[in-house]
């Protein structure tokens, strides 16, 4: 799926984006994003969201013009069908499941995982002759176990280059293993986070799935311009969800937070794409 809606004040509102964290629960270095607190949520400065949007697609297409790589990361049910399509779309990598520990600072045991799951898939036939309906079972399942945890990342050869997360507080331990690597981060950052965390944090709610899809689509673009312009050609809605035990998803932009879902529609009213703009 293309991005065909421009990153505009309008459009990222419509979305949600503009949504903060319960006031009593945002993270003080995240001030500079704050446009100001209504009913107690915190309104993000929609125009810094542009310009740091901006910022990180400069930053990611420079990566992939050096032919570089870029690890799409998002395993909270609002981003993994996003993520994974965007991803695939531009060519890039993706974890949507489970995090597993040491993903990056022990990559090479990761290899070791992801070269049993090639040997499964790749020799199946040949390994199981010899084997029972016991053990073919057991394998079969070792097999299913191994592609819904590799099956984002089976076919990267290194590190990658740069790390795109949504909601660092969610992927604490990818942010970690990141930033002693020093692998250049790009992330969705909502109030209650540290952007300072973050090489390339653009401001935005991410518990909105619509904020997330247009924010990613955009990244997704920019590399895709840096490539040339080569698509990779998306799977079908059957191969996004093989894999996987997650469910489709509902359009929606409502938080996990209950109290800022409730005030949200009252918002929607009073803070509009004009009053954003005069910041």
């Amino acid at each position: 799926m293309s991005s065909s809606t421009p990153i505009t004040v309008e459009n990222l509102i419509s979305t949600g984006a503009h949504f903060g964290h319960l006031t009593s629960r945002w993270h003080p270095n995240y001030k500079p994003f704050i446009y100001m607190q209504k009913n107690g949520i915190h309104i993000i400065d929609i125009q810094q969201t542009i310009q740091c949007l901006q910022n990180a697609i400069e930053a990611a297409t420079q990566i992939v013009r050096n032919e570089g790589t870029i690890l799409f990361v998002g395993t909270k049910k609002q981003a993994r069908d996003v993520l994974q399509r965007e991803a695939d779309r531009c060519g890039m990598f993706y974890v949507v499941e489970r995090w597993l520990g040491g993903t990056l600072t022990n990559y090479s045991t990761i290899k070791k995982s992801i070269k049993r799951l090639q040997q499964l898939e790749k020799d199946a036939d040949t390994l199981y002759q010899s084997l029972t309906k016991k053990e073919i079972l057991q394998m079969e399942r070792e097999r299913i176990r191994l592609a819904d945890q590799h099956r984002g990342i089976k076919d990267m050869k290194r590190l990658p280059d740069a790390i795109f997360v949504v909601d660092i507080k969610h992927e604490a331990t990818a942010i970690r293993e990141a930033r002693r690597l020093e692998i250049p981060i790009i992330a969705i950052v909502d109030s209650n986070a540290d952007p300072k965390q973050v090489d390339y944090p653009i401001p935005a709610n991410d518990d909105s799935l619509r904020a997330i899809q247009l924010i990613t689509a955009a990244v997704a673009d920019g590399i895709i311009e840096a490539r040339g312009g080569v698509t990779v050609e998306e799977p079908s809605g059957e191969e996004v969800q093989a894999g996987t035990n997650s469910a489709p998803q509902a359009d929606k932009t409502e938080p996990a937070d209950s109290k800022k879902a409730a005030v949200a529609t009252s918002h929607k009213k009073t803070v509009t794409a004009s009053e954003v703009s005069k910041a």
